[in-house]
């Protein structure tokens, strides 16, 4: 089963919130919470948040044991902008966009490792040298 959470109109960008995403999407819960305690970027709190609160969903609105999931899915979308000048030189202005993400993570189940029928190597008869 699949868990979500969202963070929606966080005051990042989105690249910079995506870099952290990318850095715990498919690993374990409790791996992913590690990595972001100990990554020093504004977007690894932010995701953080998004992650414990998906934990925290799993935990008491779908019964689950969190430690036995994985990072399904964490993304980053761009959100609106808010718009603003900045005065510049000789009365003029340039415009400044102060850009919103949505960061979205799904935790769900570790996938089964289906036992692979092992390879049944055939040898070659050797050539015996006569």
């Amino acid at each position: 089963m699949e868990v979500r959470s969202s963070y929606k109109y966080a005051r990042i960008s989105s690249q910079k919130a995506r870099q952290v995403t990318r850095a715990i999407t498919g690993l374990p819960v409790s791996q992913a919470l590690s990595v972001l305690d100990f990554t020093p970027k504004k977007a690894a709190f932010l995701v953080g948040k998004v992650l414990r609160s998906a934990i925290a969903n799993a935990t008491n609105n779908h019964e689950l044991d969190a430690e036995e999931m994985i990072v399904s899915s964490a993304v980053a979308t761009p959100g609106p902008a808010l718009k603003r000048i900045m005065p510049r030189a000789r009365g003029s202005a340039a415009p400044i966009k102060k850009r919103m993400t949505h960061i979205t993570v799904i935790i769900g189940d570790k996938p089964e490792q289906a036992e692979q029928p092992k390879r049944i190597h055939k040898s070659k008869p050797k050539a015996s040298a006569e």
